[in-house]
């Protein structure tokens, strides 16, 4: 099957895409954009401060993918957008918002469950998460962030 590509499937007429190329769903019940908002709330444990301090470091430009073209890597841009989500209030949030909010959590999931061993307090895993709102050594709202 060397060469060959997988067929792309559809798009859910339910979908439709961001100027950022990104599918967002057009209909979540009040219930859902509910549940969305407590699971970022509690996976987001940056205060805007901390982590607009944060993109200020070295550490936070080394790490992350970054795609061709661009300059910043996509969990620095996720931080940004971040900000703006945690600068609306919960009646203006759009769907994009929301879907934002969902890529945050899962993205932080992920990582967290693959914690390296030992003290993270310096390591590319951290600072790769905090790029996305939750720094693993603190609680929630957002504490010191064991940089200074």
């Amino acid at each position: 099957m060397s060469g060959a590509t997988r067929p792309k499937r559809p798009i859910p007429r339910s979908y439709r895409e961001t100027e950022i190329g990104e599918f967002v769903s057009l209909h979540r019940s009040p219930d859902e954009e509910d549940a969305i908002r407590r699971d970022f709330e509690s996976i987001v444990n940056m205060s805007p401060a901390k982590l607009r301090d944060w993109l200020e470091t070295d550490e936070s430009k080394k790490v992350g993918f970054t795609r061709r073209g661009e300059a910043e890597s996509v969990g620095r841009q996720s931080a940004r957008r971040i900000l703006e989500i945690m600068a609306t209030p919960a009646d203006d949030l759009s769907q994009a918002d929301y879907s934002h909010m969902k890529k945050v959590i899962g993205y932080a999931r992920r990582h967290l469950a693959q914690r390296p061993w030992g003290d993270v307090t310096r390591t590319r895993w951290r600072w790769s998460l905090m790029n996305w709102g939750h720094d693993p050594l603190v609680g929630r709202g957002g504490g010191d962030s064991g940089l200074g």
